[in-house]
């Protein structure tokens, strides 16, 4: 099986990228499933319900969340409606929404698990012991799982590759935008990569409006962040064969495409 995990799809501009590069890249990659951060979706923020039908749309069928999760209010409420979407699972016992999706794909059972990492972010339960408590019953269902560990430090993206591999089929870092280039196979068989990186403007910092950015960092006084919506466009994705009868994976691949600039609608500029 062919899994296409999107990285971080940052505002319109990332939205309008992946809806021009999609369809032909399913078609050329044979892709059975695909996969998308979708945590800043929403102007760089989180999620609405119209961003995440306008995702499935464009034929991403499941979506994961993170630190910005519930950014947006209408998220809390909505949640429980939109079964194609996993916010992190290590919230504290409570919290609305999904910590995991189990999805059938040509028959074979996959499930897609989001864990928030601790190191430089927001207090949360342990991501290590939020994955033993899902795997426990996960794995009685499919061997077949897909983890996105949404979380800053490279080093804790490391361990909880090294921590789950034999258990799940690949464990995908996302949140810092930058795609690294250490995808391997681990020595049990799940694909590791510490980010898959983002889809949004290349002229930008993480997405964002670099001018913002640097007065943010040479000031040290606040400064509102909004996706950048010029300049060429960068799409970053990672392509998983899955041996879906073991659970392990065959290959991991790095996709790095570069669009002309693009134009967006002023409605869709959310």
């Amino acid at each position: 099986m062919n899994i296409l995990f999107i990285g971080d799809i940052v505002g319109a501009y990332g939205r309008a990228i992946t809806k021009q590069l999609l369809a032909d890249l399913k078609k050329e990659c044979a892709i059975d499933l695909t996969i998308a951060n979708g945590e800043n979706c929403a102007h760089g923020y989180s999620i609405t319900e119209k961003i995440y039908l306008e995702l499935l749309s464009m034929g991403v069928d499941a979506i994961t969340m993170g630190n910005h999760t519930w950014e947006k209010k209408e998220i809390v409420s909505k949640i429980e409606f939109l079964d194609r979407l996993a916010r992190p699972a290590n919230y504290p016992p409570g919290v609305p929404g999904r910590e995991y999706l189990l999805l059938e794909v040509k028959g074979v059972k996959i499930a897609i698990i989001n864990l928030l990492g601790r190191v430089f972010m927001p207090c949360m339960d342990c991501p290590f012991q939020a994955a033993d408590r899902l795997l426990s019953k996960i794995r009685e269902i499919t061997k077949n799982i897909i983890v996105d560990f949404h979380a800053e430090a490279t080093s804790e993206k490391v361990a909880m590759g090294f921590y789950l591999d034999g258990r799940v089929s690949a464990v995908l870092g996302t949140h810092t935008h930058v795609m690294t280039a250490d995808e391997r196979i681990l020595k049990s068989g799940a694909a590791f990569i510490a980010d898959v990186g983002m889809v949004g403007a290349r002229e930008s910092v993480i997405g964002m409006k670099t001018e913002q950015i640097l007065k943010r960092f040479t000031t040290q006084m606040p400064e509102k962040f909004e996706p950048e919506e010029e300049g060429p466009g960068l799409f970053n994705a990672i392509l998983i064969k899955l041996d879906t009868h073991t659970g392990k994976a065959q290959e991991i691949k790095r996709i790095v495409k570069v669009t002309e600039p693009l134009k967006i609608q002023r409605e869709d500029k959310n």
